[in-house]
């Protein structure tokens, strides 16, 4: 899998309570964090760009996230509310909405004894910082690709582990 075909990763977990009582925590872009090894802290922006105090986070709104990680160091990204549908999606893109370095999205299904909660993501088609380490080790890309898809993966399913406990609590 190459960076250009936009790799995708994606896990579903069943969480025993109804989407009213995971929303809050899927759109929670602090307790997303607090689950990530990569992502250190998310905060929104201020309204105009984030919401306003007391106000749930539409399309449109934006979170600055701090990232750190063993080999690509520390950087800072800025993501976008794409998809707002409550208690059914809610999605951002990273940095730029009309060509995102990636594209994170939760859905909630209700299901009989609560929601199926799935996470997926988009690799690009934006370029990131994989690009980089990409353009020094051509020749490696498919095996780069499959790493960081990997380490989303466990991702995906630590913040899946991490709102299922919540919700459940």
């Amino acid at each position: 899998m190459r960076y250009a075909e936009g790799p995708t990763v994606e896990a579903t977990v069943h969480v025993a309570a109804p989407p009213a009582q995971v929303w809050p925590l899927v759109r929670d872009i602090q307790f997303v964090a607090d689950t990530s090894e990569e992502l250190q802290e998310a905060h929104w922006l201020p309204a105009p760009e984030g919401p306003a105090e007391g106000e749930a986070p539409a399309v449109g709104h934006r979170f600055r996230g701090r990232n750190s990680h063993p080999q690509g160091g520390e950087w800072e990204t800025v993501s976008t509310v794409v998809e707002c549908d409550e208690e059914r999606r809610f999605s951002w893109a990273v940095m730029d909405t009309e060509n995102p370095t990636a594209t994170w999205l939760f859905t909630l299904t209700p299901v009989e004894g609560g929601t199926e909660l799935r996470q997926w993501v988009r690799m690009g088609p934006g370029p990131s910082n994989l690009n980089k380490v990409i353009e020094k080790m051509p020749d490696k890309e498919e095996r780069i690709v499959a790493h960081r898809c990997r380490e989303w993966q466990q991702s995906i399913e630590r913040t899946l582990a991490g709102i299922k406990e919540r919700a459940e609590s």
